[in-house]
C-alpha cells in the first residue's frame, strides 16, 4: 500500500523539526554564554588575585624599605657616645652607606614591581653616590628614568644629572637639567632645577650661572630658593 502522509502529519513534523532546531540553538547559545562567562570570571579572578598579590608585596616592600631607611638615616657617633638600645648608629659613614646599598638593593630586587621596590633602587643610588661609586649609581638611576611613575622618573633624572656633574660628565648632565627646567614636576620644581643648573655652570661659565641665580630671584622672589640663589650669587661675585 502506498504510504500517504497527511498535511496534518507534515505539519507536526515541521513543528517537531522547528522545536528541535530551536532547542539546539538555545543549547548552543547557553553553552556560548557559559564559555564566555567562564572566561570573564577567570579574568576577574586573575585580576583580583594579582591585585591581592601586588598589595601584599607592596606591604612587605614598604616594611623592608622602612628597615633600610633606618640605616640610611642612622646617626654617625663617636666611640665614646652612647646609643639607645633600639637605635641604629654607625661610627663610620662609609660603613653606613655600604650597608644601606646592600639593604636597598635587596629590597629593590625582591619587590621590583612595587613602588617601595623602585624607591629602594633610588635610595640605593643615593647611597652609592655618597660612596663615590658613580657608575653603579648611574646604572640604578638610568633604570628608573623610564618608570611610569612620573614623579620617580623626574627624581631619577635630576639625581642622575647631579651624579654626572660629580663624576666629571657635565655634557651628559646639561640636557637632563634642560629637560627638567622645561617640564618641572611637583617633586622636582623649576626653581630647584634652575639652582642646580646654575651650580652646573658656576665653574665653567660664571656669567651664565649668575644669570640663572638672578632668574630664580626674579621668578620666585618670596621662596627659599630665592634666598639660596642670592647667597650663591654673592659667593660667585666674590670669587670674580
Amino acid at each position: 500500500m502506498p504510504q500517504h502522509i497527511s498535511r496534518k502529519e507534515l505539519k507536526k513534523d515541521e513543528i517537531r523539526e522547528t522545536l528541535s532546531h530551536g532547542a539546539e540553538a538555545i543549547f548552543s547559545h547557553q553553552r556560548q554564554i557559559w564559555i564566555y562567562g567562564g572566561i570573564a570570571l577567570l579574568a576577574v579572578l586573575v585580576g583580583l588575585s594579582w591585585r591581592f598579590y601586588n598589595q601584599k608585596q607592596t606591604a612587605r616592600g614598604s616594611a623592608a624599605m622602612a628597615e633600610a631607611m633606618k640605616i640610611y638615616q642612622a646617626r654617625i657617633r663617636t666611640a665614646a657616645e652612647p646609643a639607645l638600645p633600639t637605635e641604629v648608629t654607625y661610627l663610620d659613614e662609609k660603613n653606613k652607606y655600604a650597608d644601606a646599598v646592600k639593604k636597598f638593593t635587596d629590597v629593590g630586587n625582591r619587590y621590583s614591581r612595587t613602588r617601595p621596590g623602585q624607591l629602594s633602587r633610588y635610595y640605593a643610588a643615593l647611597s652609592l653616590e655618597k660612596l663615590g661609586r658613580y657608575d653603579e649609581a648611574e646604572n640604578n638611576l638610568k633604570s628608573l628614568q623610564s618608570s611610569r611613575d612620573e614623579s620617580l622618573s623626574a627624581l631619577a633624572r635630576f639625581k642622575l644629572a647631579q651624579v654626572y656633574d660629580e663624576d666629571g660628565k657635565p655634557s651628559q648632565a646639561l640636557p637632563l637639567y634642560q629637560q627638567l627646567a622645561n617640564k618641572p614636576t611637583l617633586f622636582v620644581p623649576k626653581p630647584i632645577v634652575l639652582l642646580a643648573l646654575a651650580d652646573h655652570y658656576s665653574s665653567s661659565d660664571p656669567t651664565q650661572a649668575a644669570k640663572l641665580y638672578k632668574q630664580v630671584k626674579e621668578e620666585f622672589p618670596d621662596s627659599q630658593a630665592a634666598q639660596v640663589a642670592d647667597e650663591r650669587l654673592q659667593l660667585l661675585q666674590a670669587k670674580g
